[in-house]
């Protein structure tokens, strides 16, 4: 229910625009409540997701570590795992990850003698590190702010997913408020006064943007779901040889020789990362291939580095309904799927989604200054 108001202010029913029937006047008051209240939480989870979507990049341009020229030939992973190795002899690689994009540098993950992990940062042009790096950069405090608020996982990641459940009603209630709502894709702005000016701006961007909140919406409730218990099985961990044992380098050659043998056995695979046991006896090798919307570790292979033999392969086209589903909330909900296109569109709906939940509530500040007004002059009168 809506908070009490002085008696002097108008009550939220004369706020809203008189012309609605009794219907359309739930639905709407339902909708202000909704971006009333948790407008600046919503807002702030849109804004914080919005900007993890290019923080890769934002991360590019912190750290020149990052940033390489791109050239002519690259290196192998055998190469780039030597480097990192060589240049840091008593870490231990836990994976290398493939450049984000052309200008960027492939990244190894190590752990420090003490502890805490690092990013190496490898030219895969040249095969030379460039530099290391924090674990904990802006990819890092985007994700896990938007995610769980900074919070205790097991708290915060179902706060910040229940919001899906506010966003859906929001969803549908504009299709009771807004009718003939599909005649407002090319609506342009009237801007005789701000009340108008804002109401329209807010009604063109959330025609625009219905499938972007639909989308997240319910890939936020699958978040619930799984924050709750109803979370898929990841599909199973290839056993390594050597696994536990102590720490060692791995050898750069034997890494090419499995990288290039799983080439010709799966031509469709494109490498994503490249993750050696602890002791360096046994290598993972995961990334794309034909299975649609998951992530790279939907489809692995492990080796026997020892005599370069194929462990087990998974293919995830393989995996089951429930395992698809759920690879599938990450690419849709972040627009990792198709590059820097797909990510510019979720970039410029993630905004307009951010807009939305600052301009509800600044509608309904004007609605209630203007009734306040009015109530004034009559008053006067």
């Amino acid at each position: 229910m809506r908070q009490p108001t002085p008696a002097d202010t108008p009550s939220p029913s004369s706020v809203s625009p008189p012309q609605k029937s009794g219907g359309r006047r739930r639905w709407f008051d339902l909708h202000s409540w909704i971006g009333l209240k948790l407008c600046l939480l919503m807002g702030f989870i849109c804004l914080t997701g919005t900007l993890a979507v290019f923080a890769a990049e934002i991360d590019w341009l912190l750290h020149a570590q990052m940033r390489v020229t791109p050239g002519e030939t690259r290196a192998s992973w055998g190469q780039m795992v030597a480097a990192a190795q060589r240049a840091y002899p008593d870490w231990t690689l836990e994976g290398l990850a493939a450049p984000h994009a052309s200008r960027f540098a492939a990244v190894a993950q190590m752990r420090t003698p003490e502890g805490p992990r690092r990013f190496v940062w490898v030219d895969p042009y040249t095969g030379r590190v460039t530099g290391d790096t924090h674990w904990f950069n802006a990819h890092r405090l985007l994700r896990n702010t938007h995610r769980h608020l900074m919070l205790p996982v097991k708290y915060g990641v179902p706060l910040v997913a229940a919001l899906s459940i506010p966003l859906l009603i929001s969803f549908l209630s504009s299709f009771f408020i807004y009718k003939r709502w599909w005649r407002g894709f090319f609506s342009w702005p009237r801007g005789d006064r701000p009340r108008r000016l804002w109401g329209d701006i807010h009604r063109l961007f959330g025609v625009w943007s219905l499938w972007f909140v639909a989308l997240i919406a319910l890939t936020g409730g699958w978040y619930l779901v799984e924050s709750l218990g109803g979370k898929a099985t990841p599909p199973a961990r290839i056993a390594l040889p050597g696994d536990g044992k102590a720490a060692a380098p791995a050898d750069p050659r034997a890494i090419d020789r499995a990288v290039a043998d799983l080439q010709r056995r799966w031509p469709e695979l494109n490498v994503g990362t490249v993750q050696p046991s602890r002791d360096g006896q046994g290598l993972l090798i995961d990334g794309q291939a034909r299975a649609w919307l998951v992530r790279d570790r939907a489809n692995a292979a492990g080796f026997d580095l020892r005599d370069g033999r194929l462990l087990e392969r998974q293919d995830g086209r393989d995996m089951s309904l429930h395992q698809r589903i759920a690879e599938m909330a990450d690419p849709l909900h972040f627009g990792s799927f198709g590059g820097w296109p797909v990510r510019l569109l979720w970039f410029l709906f993630g905004a307009a989604l951010t807009t939305l939940s600052f301009t509800g509530v600044y509608l309904y500040g004007l609605r209630v200054a203007d009734a306040l007004r009015s109530a004034r002059r009559r008053n006067k009168s």
